[in-house]
């Protein structure tokens, strides 16, 4: 269904937005992190009824990895450009494919074992622009979020049914977490830095995810797959245009080399088993 596809293009032009308005807040990291992840547990509380319940210890370890995930992309955002922290944060799939012959009992197919060292090349060459101490810190954080998200899509393979639990309670350990740090912080909220973290939390994930999920019951995973890859395509467009962010040329190239590996991968996927509910959103 066309309205379907066009809900999922939404949630992808929504979750874009996230590098642009963390840049704009004049908050830090942990500021930032702390009451996105408040706003958005409301939100997403509010739209989904069957995740209010407690959740088990089981929920409670995948929502602390999905909560690492929105922790490390707000702080890496913050550290180095909106592009390299999208981009980098799209590694997971190469932990992934490292990762789930151990965890999952899956082997790789041989198209994945070609598409692995196209993606390290890819990374490898967000390292050759010239970048300053905080910038390698934070391709660094971008780099874990990318680590934690390949966790949660591998814990969501084996358990699917536990997406909205973790999706809320993920986003209240953030909460907390970032918390005792958040109250440290010097900077105190403006009505702008306010608006923008309503957003954040309210309409860059809480719409985006309620968008992205009922999308997803009438288009196919691989089709949703290759559709959610505009968010890491307009994310940096809009740091450009709102923040006057420039990606450096390497991470530019590095950027369309790991799209370019992700969508191969998808559609050889495709090709070769039976379609399957794409992950939750990063939601970064």
């Amino acid at each position: 269904m066309l309205r379907s596809r066009l809900m999922i293009l939404a949630a992808a032009v929504l979750w874009s937005t996230g590098g642009a308005a963390i840049k704009l807040i004049s908050l830090d990291g942990w500021q930032v992190a702390s009451a996105r992840a408040f706003i958005a547990a409301v939100a997403l509380g509010l739209a989904m009824p069957a995740a209010r319940r407690l959740p088990s210890w089981r929920t409670l370890g995948v929502a602390a990895i999905y909560a690492a995930v929105m922790v490390l992309f707000v702080q890496a955002t913050k550290l180095t450009t909106a592009a390299n922290a999208i981009f980098l944060q799209s590694t997971s799939p190469v932990y992934v494919l490292l990762l789930s012959p151990w965890l999952l009992g899956e082997r790789p197919s041989r198209g994945e074992m070609i598409a692995a060292p196209i993606f390290i090349v890819g990374l490898a060459l967000f390292f050759l622009d010239q970048l300053s101490a905080g910038q390698l810190l934070g391709n660094a954080l971008a780099l874990l979020s990318g680590l934690a998200f390949a966790l949660c899509i591998m814990r969501f393979r084996a358990a699917p049914d536990d997406n909205p639990a973790v999706l809320v309670w993920g986003n209240v350990l953030a909460w907390l977490g970032a918390l005792p740090m958040a109250l440290g912080g010097a900077a105190r909220p403006g009505l702008v830095d306010l608006g923008l973290l309503v957003f954040l939390g309210a309409v860059q994930i809480g719409v985006a995810t309620a968008l992205f999920s009922r999308g997803m019951r009438h288009t196919p995973a691989v089709e949703a797959s290759l559709l959610v890859l505009l968010e890491p395509v307009l994310n940096p467009v809009w740091a450009l245009l709102l923040v006057g962010e420039r990606p450096g040329i390497w991470s530019t190239v590095g950027g369309a080399v790991l799209l370019g590996a992700t969508a191969w991968r998808v559609l050889l996927a495709a090709r070769a088993t039976p379609q399957q509910a794409p992950a939750p959103s990063r939601g970064g």
